[in-house]
Parts: structure tokens; sequence; C-alpha cells
């Protein structure tokens, strides 16, 4: 991650679990990821969501044939609590990943989906709620 993705890194981002359905990027609130209220910053949270949904999705178009490309196309986030602590962003979107990729091979369009994120903290409560809206399509051959 640090060669790929130094801000995430740097920010305390880590891979938490990954598997076909589900991705779960987690990080500590600490002095580099925090903002002034002393809580993690409302970015570091995004990247983690976003992290979250980016797994699955480049997991689900790992060696396809033909290759498949990918774009965030928006983001929409929701901050319910506090986030203080660890805070773990889960998505578990997998099942519908793999469909969605399926259809953009066959139809050679453009598809998207809005991925949800959610991050809890310690006490399994709901901090912030994302949606990533990623596009995919096949590359021509």
């Amino acid at each position: 991650m640090l060669a790929n993705l130094p801000a995430a890194w740097f920010s305390g981002l880590r891979i938490s679990s990954l598997n076909e359905q589900q991705a779960v990027v987690s990080l500590k609130k600490g002095w580099f990821n925090k903002n002034p209220f002393q809580s993690v910053y409302f970015a570091v949270l995004a990247m983690a969501a976003e992290m979250s949904t980016g797994l699955l999705s480049m997991g689900h178009i790992h060696n396809r044939k033909p290759a498949i490309s990918m774009l965030v196309t928006k983001i929409e986030g929701t901050f319910i609590k506090k986030a203080t602590g660890k805070i773990c962003f889960t998505c578990n979107d997998g099942n519908a990943l793999d469909k969605l990729i399926e259809s953009a091979i066959i139809s050679g369009e453009s598809v998207s989906i809005a991925c949800c994120s959610t991050g809890r903290n310690e006490n399994n409560e709901v901090v912030a709620e994302f949606y990533i809206t990623w596009s995919f399509k096949a590359r021509s051959k």
C-alpha cells in the first residue's frame, strides 16, 4: 500500500479482511489523521470507505478477459457520530459487483453501481456511511 497509496498508508488505513463478498478497511484516530475537533478527519473516513469498495471492485476485475476499466464517478457520505478510536469500514457488495461486471463484459456497455461502505466504531456504532459509485467498462479487444 505504501508504494501505490501513500496517503492511505500515512493516514493509517489498513486492510483488515478481504474476500470475494466483503472488504474491511480499518483506521485508528491518531495525530496524523485527526481534525481540530479531536476526531478522524472526514477525508480520511472517505478514503477508507472508498478503499473498501475499491478493493472488492479490483478483486472482481482482476485477470478478466477482456480487461475491465473502473472509475469512481460519485461519492456521497453521511456522518452520524464523532469518529474516535478504531473505525472499521465494511463493504458487503461483492456479489452485486460480480454480477454487474459480468453484464459489462456481455453488453460491452458502461455500467455503474453505488457500493455502500459503513464505518463502525469499537462499540459497533455507525459513525459514517458512504455510497461510492463505480463505473465499469470492458476494454476493446
